[in-house]
């Protein structure tokens, strides 16, 4: 799979450690940035390649994403996570069903443009509400939209910062991402229309990815 990163990387090492624990079945070929981050040295320390497309070097969204699945397509990689990457992307037909994103958030509350790492969990304590979570799902054109894979969801506590809550919902990311991951891996996911339905484990397709 290829991951796209726009910050430290801190999803991508979580990616790193399942795949070494042998907890994830896949292999990390190709790492897009959107620009210079500390994601880029981190693929250095990993011995990962990266490449750097940066947004603003190019004339549109489409051009910036063209030059991102091109790469995508080079390195042969079957599914796109999208890992901290805060800048758009225009996702073409041909992999469709084949991105996802994580949501520090349950969708569909705390969610949409401009509304990504601590503006959620700032809502959220705003707001008042007593949960929180985060959400794995396949992203479309359209911002935190997409079909929803999987959800975890944590407890909000009384004297809870955006910090500390944050803390909280990574460590449900860091179990909920790998998971859909595997599923997909698996061929255990099937769309249907705005759902996901998960396959059970016996199913014909998971059987013969299995063999």
């Amino acid at each position: 799979m290829a991951v796209l990163i726009s910050g430290g990387g801190t999803t991508l090492r979580n990616f790193t450690d399942s795949i070494r624990r042998r907890e994830l079945p896949v292999r990390i070929p190709l790492v897009i940035a959107s620009r210079r981050c500390r994601g880029v040295d981190l693929c250095r320390e990993l011995g990962l390649r990266c490449d750097v497309v940066s947004r603003r070097e190019c004339g549109s969204i489409a051009e910036f994403s063209d030059r991102i699945f091109r790469l995508v397509r080079e390195a042969e990689c079957g599914l796109v996570t999208l890992a901290g990457f805060l800048s758009r992307i225009e996702i073409p037909t041909d992999f469709e069903g084949k991105v996802m994103n994580i949501h520090p958030g349950l969708i569909p509350s705390f969610c949409g443009q401009g509304m990504h790492g601590h503006h959620v969990h700032e809502a959220v304590l705003d707001r008042g509400v007593k949960i929180s979570g985060c959400t794995v799902h396949f992203a479309d054109n359209e911002y935190d939209h997409g079909p929803i894979i999987l959800q975890r969801v944590v407890p909000v506590a009384d004297d809870d910062s955006p910090e500390t809550l944050a803390a909280r919902v990574f460590r449900a990311e860091c179990e909920a991402y790998p998971a859909a991951i595997r599923l997909f891996a698996e061929q255990r996911l099937e769309i249907s229309g705005s759902r996901v339905r998960i396959r059970p484990a016996g199913h014909p397709a998971a059987e013969q990815t299995a063999s």
